[in-house]
Formats: C-alpha cells, sequence, structure tokens
C-alpha cells in the first residue's frame, strides 16, 4: 500500500503539469482565433505552461499547508545574502567546467564575433536579466514547492531524486513544430503536446539528461541539508545559466575534439557527462563537509 501510494504522489506533479499544458493549449487557439497570426501556438503553449506552473505555487502552498520557510524562504536579508553566496558557489562549481571544455577543444572561441567592449558589456548584461529570471521561475517550482510537498509523503532521498527527474525531464518537454496558421484546430494544441512529451523519451537526450538529473540533485542537497536555502540554489542557478549563455554567445562546439564525448550534442554543448561527473563529486564533497562538521560540533 505505501508503494502504491508513494507512486500515486510522484505521479500527481505530471498529473498537474499534463492539466496545465492541455488548458494552454486549449487558451491558445482561442486566442489566435481571436488575434490572428500574430505568434506561434508553440510559444504560447510553453510560455503559458510556465507561468500557470509558477504561478500554481501560491494555492498549491495553501493546499499542502506549506509555510514559506518550508519551501525554502529565508527572511528577506538572509534570502538576498543567500543570493549572493548562490552566485559565487554556482561560479565556483561550472567555471572549471567551461576552462576544461576550452581546454579539451570542445569549445572554440568564435572568431566571427565582434568583441566590441559595449556589445560584450551588453550581451552580459542581458544573459545575466534572462538567468535570474530563469532561476527564480525554476527553482521555488523544483527544489522549493515540489521537493516540500513531496517530502512530507515520503522519504527525504526519494522525494529529493523524484524532484531532480521532473527538473531534468522539464528541459526536454518541448517541440519545435510550428503549425501553419491557416491549418490551426482545436486540436492542434493537443498535437504539440504530445510531441513535447514523446521529446523526453528520445534517445539522444540520455546524456544531457543524466547531466541535469545530477544538477537537480546538486540543487536539491543544498535545499535539503541547509535550511531555508531557495536563495542559494536561486544564486547558484543564476550563475550556471549565466555562464552557458555567455559560453554559447561567443564560443562554438567542436564535434572533432577527442572528447567531444563529454558533452551533449542535442542540448547545449556544454551540459553532459563532464558535468554530471563533477557535480557528483561536488554532492559527495557536501555529505562529507557535513559529516565533518557535524563531529566537530559535538
Amino acid at each position: 500500500m505505501n508503494r502504491i501510494k508513494t507512486l500515486y504522489y510522484s505521479l500527481v506533479p505530471l498529473l498537474i503539469l499534463l492539466f496545465f499544458v492541455a488548458f494552454s493549449a486549449t487558451l491558445s487557439y482561442i486566442f489566435l482565433m481571436i488575434a490572428g497570426d500574430v505568434i506561434s501556438m508553440r510559444k504560447i503553449v510553453s510560455r503559458a505552461t510556465q507561468i500557470f506552473l509558477l504561478l500554481s505555487i501560491f494555492p498549491l502552498r495553501h493546499y499542502l499547508k506549506l509555510t514559506w520557510s518550508e519551501i525554502g524562504f529565508a527572511p528577506k536579508t538572509v534570502f538576498f545574502k543567500q543570493l549572493g553566496y548562490g552566485f559565487v558557489l554556482g561560479l565556483v562549481t561550472l567555471l572549471p567546467v567551461m576552462m576544461t571544455l576550452y581546454c579539451l577543444d570542445i569549445n572554440v572561441i568564435d572568431q566571427a564575433r565582434e568583441w566590441t567592449i559595449n556589445k560584450v558589456i551588453t550581451r552580459m548584461s542581458l544573459a545575466l536579466l534572462l538567468a535570474i529570471l530563469i532561476s527564480f521561475g525554476e527553482e521555488p517550482l523544483f527544489s522549493g514547492i515540489l521537493l516540500a510537498g513531496l517530502k512530507k509523503k515520503m522519504m527525504v532521498g526519494l522525494a529529493a531524486f523524484i524532484s531532480a527527474a521532473y527538473y531534468a525531464a522539464f528541459h526536454f518537454v518541448k517541440t519545435k513544430t510550428d503549425i501553419p496558421y491557416e491549418e490551426l484546430t482545436i486540436g492542434s494544441g493537443f498535437q504539440l503536446m504530445a510531441e513535447a512529451f514523446s521529446n523526453v523519451l528520445n534517445p539522444e537526450i540520455t546524456s544531457a539528461f543524466i547531466a541535469l538529473l545530477v544538477v537537480g540533485l546538486f540543487l536539491v542537497t543544498i535545499r535539503s541539508q541547509y535550511k531555508d536555502s531557495i536563495g542559494i540554489c536561486i544564486g547558484c542557478h543564476a550563475a550556471w545559466v549565466w555562464q552557458i549563455k555567455i559560453g554559447k554567445d561567443y564560443f562554438n562546439t567542436n564535434p572533432d575534439s577527442d572528447y567531444y564525448f563529454l558533452v551533449s550534442s542535442y542540448y547545449d554543448g556544454i551540459v553532459g557527462s563532464l558535468v554530471a561527473i563533477w557535480l557528483s563529486l561536488a554532492i559527495i564533497s557536501i555529505f562529507i563537509w557535513k559529516k565533518i562538521s557535524s563531529k566537530a560540533s559535538l
């Protein structure tokens, strides 16, 4: 019976996601029929689903009877300090990977880019803004409400793994199909929905999925091992996204490198086996540090 309950609670987030995607698919058709051919249905469904998921934190918090502290939010002054600590942590944990990829000739400088100071500052600033928005959206959802809700129903370790698995899968629930406006029907959004979810089963994503699973595990480890630490997770996540976006702007992935297997060719040319190994060691280090610290405090 306990296993059945665990399975049920594990699938509830998926059911919520399916509901919001289906709702967004229906709304997108209605919107396009009224507004005309102003934007692709694919983009509307994707953005609307993300917004609904983020907004769902508030009713879910009340339904699950969770405090903001249980979700991971510290008092305001502590929270903003955590953002800074987390950002430094993100730099420390990903910068060595970026440097290694460059040294191994996996990522090479894009010689076609104009490296003017103004353009570099502008691109870095925009990348930072986008990174902050992404991290503020994803971390309260996955390392916050999802982890906190699952912890009420199952062991912390299992809750952490499931949260990380959803985090990883979420990055691949997407489709690149753009249905022509003239061919749109009420079922078009559901067609895109089916394509997006089927992409999670694409064997080409395996390397990137495993890496993002470890990324998710690293974040939920911080969240579960340190009280009210969602700010650290947000800062760390923002630093990672920032570095990756800068890397994609000014570097190209070299498929001829002897070490090309260390990155996922399907994803972004950075996330892959190397990230998975590196952050796995980082997770182990966290637990070792916690054990040493607890012994020292006795």
